[in-house]
């Protein structure tokens, strides 16, 4: 049994989840702040193969190796105590793979590929928004292969289908809140669950 907790944010590019799990990160005590892609090298090569739009596939083994590897440290982090805010995680996989990948069964192929490792996490934060708030908040940063309005669309849809299957672990925030409102929000509920 896990000492610490997982929480992890989702939420198509542009929705504010990184900015809020920051915040969160620095309000709460004995906390790790994360990411998906890491920092280490398999990390650096899902962004470059994002940049260089690589094969659909290629890019899903290369989330995978990245994740294998970052699930062993949040395990540590979690077995000595530490709550791990998550920027992204296995959810995003889901959400925009099953956009990306065109093959029949990609859900189960992906839910398959993940079952050796997986871990839960305790409570994950959607934060949704409408997709054409969203590019305009993330206009001036360098676009990659996701950041389009109707690929967008369609992958806050496949969240929100995820959040309908997985509605005691999911919690959907309107992210067009300001970032006080969020942030203070979010506050409450991992308050509310004895999460923090």
């Amino acid at each position: 049994m896990m000492k610490g907790k997982l929480i992890t944010f989702e939420g198509i590019d542009g929705s504010g989840k990184t900015t809020i799990a920051k915040i969160l990160h620095s309000k709460i005590e004995k906390s790790i702040f994360t990411t998906e892609p890491t920092d280490s090298w398999l990390g650096k090569s899902v962004k470059k193969a994002l940049e260089e739009k690589r094969d659909a596939i290629t890019i899903a083994f290369l989330f995978l190796a990245d994740r294998n590897e970052h699930i062993k440290e949040i395990k540590k982090w979690l077995n000595e105590g530490k709550i791990v805010i998550c920027d992204r995680f296995i959810d995003s996989t889901f959400a925009y793979q099953k956009e990306h990948i065109k093959m029949d069964g990609v859900e189960e192929w992906l839910d398959w590929l993940h079952k050796p490792f997986f871990i839960k996490p305790d409570i994950t934060f959607l934060l949704v928004i409408e997709p054409r708030k969203a590019i305009e908040r993330i206009k001036d940063r360098k676009l990659i292969v996701y950041e389009d309005e109707k690929f967008l669309e369609k992958v806050q849809e496949n969240y929100l289908e995820i959040a309908k299957k997985e509605k005691d672990r999911i919690v959907i925030i309107d992210a067009e809140k300001s970032k006080e409102e969020v942030v203070e929000e979010c506050y409450k509920i991992l308050r509310a669950r004895n999460i923090i």
